[in-house]
C-alpha cells in the first residue's frame, strides 16, 4: 500500500497527519514514512530515529565539448525546455532548466554533449522501532524537485519491495509537477484541508488533479471547528468521503511548535487516526478482492 498525503495548499497539516499517522500505525506494524517535500522537508523534526544510511543524489546534465562540435544547432531544436541554446559559435547549457531527458546528448551527431552527473541533493534513511523514515533535501539553489522525488521513490521501492508494507508519502503542497510525481503511483491519496475559503478553493484544485490522475482519494479536515461548513457541503455534493476531522486545538499547536507528536497524548487525535487506519484497511481489503 502506497498512501500519499497531499493538499492543494501549504500549511494545511500534511506533515502533522503524515508523522502522527506513521507513528500510530508503527505501534503494531512496519511502516515506511517518506518525506517527498524535498524543497523544505520537515517530517524529520518529529521523527528522532537513528541514521542508518545517507547518500548524495545526482542528476545528469549535458556538458559541451567545443572541439568536437559542428555547431549544427540540433541540440537546441530537440530541447523542449530551452536548456541548450546555440549562441553564435558557442553552445550554452543552462543546468537549472535541464530535465535530464538525454535528447540533446543522444541526438548530437558528433557526441559533443555527453551527460555528466551534477549533485542536486541528499537522501537520509532513519530507523525508529517499526518505523523507517526516509527524507530527501535539495541543495540550496537547485530548482527542480521532480528528479530528486523520483530517485527517492526508486530508493524506497528497491529497499522495501514487499507489497504488504504500508508506505506513507508526505507530499509537496499544491498541484504542480512535484505533487504529480509524488502521487502518481499511490494506491490511495489522503487530501488534507482546512474549513476555510482558502482551504476549499485549493481543495477543489487538488480534487480535480486526483481525478485527472484517476486516483482514489478521501478527505481529512484539519483544524475542524474554525471557518465554515462549505468544505463539508462540497464533499457531500460531490460524494467525496470525509475520513476524519482533526479538531482545532491549542494543545496540538503547542506540541507541534515543540516538534512533538500528539497522537499519544491527545485522545481525540488518536480517535481520528483510528478512523484513518480503518479506512485504509477497508480500502486495502477491497483492493485485494
Amino acid at each position: 500500500m502506497k498512501i500519499a498525503i497531499a493538499s492543494g495548499k501549504g500549511g494545511t497539516g500534511k506533515t502533522t497527519l503524515s508523522t502522527n499517522l506513521s507513528s500510530f500505525l508503527s505501534e503494531t506494524e512496519s511502516i515506511i514514512l517518506v518525506d517527498l517535500d524535498v524543497e523544505e522537508p520537515n517530517s524529520g523534526l518529529f521523527i528522532n530515529g537513528n541514521l542508518v544510511h545517507q547518500e548524495d543524489k545526482f542528476k545528469m546534465i549535458p556538458e559541451w565539448i567545443n572541439n568536437q562540435c559542428q555547431l549544427c544547432g540540433n541540440c537546441q531544436k530537440v530541447c523542449n525546455f530551452n536548456a541548450v541554446m546555440k549562441l553564435g559559435k558557442r553552445i550554452m547549457v543552462f543546468p537549472e532548466l535541464c530535465h535530464g531527458c538525454y535528447a540533446c546528448s543522444e541526438l548530437c551527431p558528433t557526441n559533443s554533449l555527453p551527460m555528466k552527473p551534477k549533485r542536486m541533493g541528499e537522501l537520509k534513511h532513519f530507523k525508529l522501532g517499526n518505523l523507517d523514515f526516509i527524507e530527501s533535501k535539495l541543495i540550496i539553489g537547485e530548482e527542480q524537485a521532480v528528479p530528486l522525488i523520483k530517485q527517492t521513490l526508486e530508493y524506497v521501492d528497491k529497499k522495501f519491495p514487499k507489497d504488504n508494507i504500508i508506505k506513507i508519502y508526505d507530499s509537496p503542497p499544491g498541484t504542480s509537477c512535484p505533487v504529480i510525481e509524488a502521487t502518481k503511483d499511490a494506491d490511495l491519496v489522503l487530501l488534507i484541508t482546512e474549513p476555510t475559503p482558502f482551504g476549499l478553493h485549493d481543495l477543489k484544485l487538488a480534487v480535480d488533479t486526483m481525478k485527472e490522475l484517476n486516483k482514489n482519494f478521501g478527505i481529512v479536515i484539519n483544524r475542524y471547528g474554525i471557518g465554515d461548513d462549505k468544505v463539508l457541503s462540497y464533499c457531500k455534493d460531490n460524494n467525496i468521503p470525509i475520513i476524519a476531522k482533526i479538531p482545532n486545538d491549542r494543545k496540538i499547536a503547542d506540541l507541534y511548535s515543540d516538534g512533538k507528536l500528539h497522537n499519544k497524548v491527545i485522545p481525540v487525535v488518536k480517535k481520528q487516526l483510528e478512523k484513518v487506519r480503518d479506512y485504509i484497511l477497508e480500502y486495502q481489503t477491497k483492493k485485494m478482492k
